[in-house]
This record gives structure tokens, C-alpha cells and sequence, in this order.
């Protein structure tokens, strides 16, 4: 969005929004019937295709996006008609609701292995370093200042979106207003998720207010994440910075912003600098306490020396680490499943991702890229 758009006022940028939306689907006409292409007769079998396909649902139509829109304009003080234009435009996506649903119990067995496969594989590891390599100056400046390993950065980008590749080409405003009051009620955390989401959807707001950018135009995941960090609204809020010094922040384009973001984020929750992520354990199987060990999850609850005692020895450096542990169990299908002694910077890409197989995959990678870069 040009910085025209910005300079606007909200009634202005409210025409704006009406007219650009009028412009997409006269755009979209135009592509469906170029002139330069002969009416081809329409067949049986694609006028039923066409019939079948669903009328796109506008949320204008729906009380309760109208209401909360209403309550998001009255509380963050933006312009009640610009905001009900943008809710009012987001479209259900039929398909979202369904992607945020667990999978049926017993249905799909966690596999570390495969996990791992999927994100520590060749076409990653050449992307990382080839990124690495274009922007070593401003991953070695993020290490410096925010304390957080070039690796780890790398790893993020590189399980995010492939270093840019796979940045989502769903419009946010639609993913959000979508979870906000379609998210499906068999969640087991169906309203908690809800009103995050509902959350989500006025931080974005707010922000699209603040940077004059057009709401229908950002596009990200499924579930609203944008850039090549993958950035919530929230954290695009609260952890973003202009690292390229251009006056202004896009984790879409510049690799900059995108790497000190990520760097900020991790500081803000608590990485620290210098602390190995895991370490190797071995087991004493006439002391382990397993059930005990694993009780906290991923949270670091045991010391070294404790955890020891309960049958899981960490091994290396792990022995004499001075903060606490978590003894990660990570399954492999069938198979015997992998143990790792997690620390507190291990926790905290959880953070980003509440998932220890997410975690190891993003310290993997990015130790794979090194050793790649090192060669």
C-alpha cells in the first residue's frame, strides 16, 4: 500500500476500501473473460461445477461481527463505518475451521522422525544458505545485540515459510475474522481459541490503521500469520522492528526487519544468551522415575543433579548446567522414542510454536545450515 493511502483520512479510506474491492472483482471479471479470447459454450458438466460452488459468505451479514466490530472502533478509537467496511468484507473460509481441529485420537501417530524429515531436509538446508549467505552482516548484528544464535534465526525463517517461499496466500482479514467467529465448537478449547483469535482480528485492525495500509490486502496462513517470520498480529505488535532503518517495518520483503524480529521476539521471552538449547541424557533404568520426570512437560522444572537422581543423567555439559531442566519426550511412531534434556532457551522456542517437535526441528535446521555454511 502506497503511502498515499496513508495520508488519507478514514472517510477517505473507507471510499478507498469500497472502491478497491469493486476494482478486484471487476479485475477478476476481466480475467475470467479476456477480450482477446472467444465465449467458449458452456457444457453440462461445467455449469454443474459452477452451480456446485458455493456463494462467498461476507461477514457484513452477521450480527456478531457487526457488534464486535462496533466494540473493537469504540475501544481502540478508529472509525466505527471503516472498521464495519473492513469485517464486513472478510469473507468465511469454509476450509479454515476444519485445519484447526486435532486429529482424531490414535489417527495419526507423533513421529519425530518424520517430523523431521519434512523440515531438516536438502531443499531447506540450500534455501538457509543461500539466505544465510545474503544476509550474514545482518544475522551477525542480530546475534550481537539480541543475544540470539544466528542458527536459531535461520532455523525460524527456514520451518516458517522456506526462507520466504511459503508465505500464505490467504487474506489475513479473512483467516481472522473466520476463526473470530466461525472456529469450529468441537475444539477442546473452542472459546479460549475464539477469543484469541477475536484478539488477533483487532490488533490487525489497529495496526492497519496505524501504517494507513489497505485491511483487504495482507496475505498470510491460514491462521493469520504474515511474513517471512510467520508473525501473529499480536507479535507483529509487540516484537517487530525496522532493522533495515527505512522508516518502516515489512516482514513480507525486507530480511532485515523479518531477522530482527525474530531476534526481538526470542529476547522478549526470555532467551539466554550463551545457554545451550538440550542436551543428551542416559538413562539408569534401575532408578528412572519416568512418569515423574515427565509430569512437567516441556516447562524446565528439575536441576541437573535432580534429574539425575530420578534416573535421567544429562550428559556433556548438561551434567554441571546450572538452570533447570525438562526431561522432552519426543515419540517416533511405534518405535522407542527420542529423549532430549531441554533448557530454558529450548522452552522458549516453544513460545513461538507450543510444540517440542517444532523446537527440535528449528535447532536442527539451523545446525544443519551452519555446518553447511562451515563446509
Amino acid at each position: 500500500m502506497t503511502a498515499d493511502f496513508a495520508r488519507l483520512s478514514r472517510s477517505s479510506r473507507i471510499a478507498t476500501l469500497f472502491i478497491a474491492a469493486c476494482a478486484l472483482s471487476i479485475s477478476a471479471a476481466a480475467q475470467n473473460h479476456p477480450q482477446s479470447t472467444p465465449k467458449k459454450k458452456k457444457t453440462a458438466a461445467s455449469a454443474a461445477a459452477a452451480k456446485a460452488q458455493p456463494a462467498p459468505v461476507f461477514y457484513a451479514d452477521r450480527a456478531d461481527a457487526m457488534a464486535l466490530a462496533d466494540d473493537i472502533a469504540a475501544r481502540r478509537n478508529l472509525d466505527r463505518e471503516w472498521v464495519r467496511q473492513a469485517i464486513g468484507q472478510a469473507r468465511l473460509l469454509p476450509q479454515v475451521p476444519r485445519l484447526m481441529l486435532p486429529p482424531a485420537a490414535g489417527k495419526t501417530a507423533k513421529n519425530w522422525r518424520a517430523y523431521r524429515g519434512r523440515f531438516v531436509e536438502p531443499v531447506r538446508i540450500r534455501a538457509g544458505l543461500r539466505f544465510w549467505q545474503e544476509n550474514a552482516e545482518t544475522l551477525a548484528r542480530a546475534e550481537r545485540e539480541y543475544g540470539v544464535p544466528a542458527e536459531i534465526i535461520v532455523g525460524i525463517i527456514g520451518v516458517e515459510t522456506i526462507y520466504g517461499q511459503q508465505m500464505g496466500s490467504f487474506r489475513v482479514i479473512d483467516a481472522l475474522a473466520t476463526l473470530s467467529f466461525d472456529f469450529p465448537d468441537a475444539h477442546p478449547r473452542a472459546a479460549e481459541r475464539r477469543a484469541f483469535f477475536r484478539g488477533e482480528l483487532e490488533q490487525f485492525l489497529s495496526l492497519m490503521d496505524r501504517t494507513g495500509t489497505d485491511p483487504l490486502t495482507p496475505r498470510g496462513s491460514y491462521a493469520g500469520a504474515m511474513g517471512l517470520g510467520q508473525f501473529m498480529p499480536s507479535s507483529w505488535v509487540r516484537y517487530a522492528v525496522d532493522y533495515d532503518g527505512d522508516g518502516r517495518i515489512d516482514l513480507w520483503n525486507s530480511p532485515a526487519d523479518a531477522i530482527g524480529s525474530v531476534a526481538n521476539y526470542f529476547k522478549g521471552h526470555g532467551w539466554k544468551t550463551g545457554m545451550p538449547v538440550w542436551f543428551d541424557v542416559r538413562f539408569d533404568a534401575e532408578r528412572l522415575q519416568l512418569p515423574e520426570l515427565l509430569a512437567p512437560d516441556i516447562l524446565p522444572t528439575f536441576s541437573a543433579a535432580r534429574m539425575a537422581e530420578l534416573g535421567a543423567q544429562p550428559l556433556g555439559a548438561g551434567a554441571a548446567h546450572a538452570g533447570p531442566l525438562a526431561l522432552v519426550e519426543l515419540q517416533n511412531g511405534g518405535d522407542v522414542p527420542t529423549y532430549i534434556a531441554g533448557t530454558e532457551n529450548f522452552y522458549a522456542i516453544t513460545r513461538y510454536n507450543w510444540s517440542s517437535y517444532y523446537a527440535l526441528a528449528v535447532d536442527t535446521l539451523g545446525r544443519e545450515v551452519a555446518a553447511a555454511r562451515a563446509r
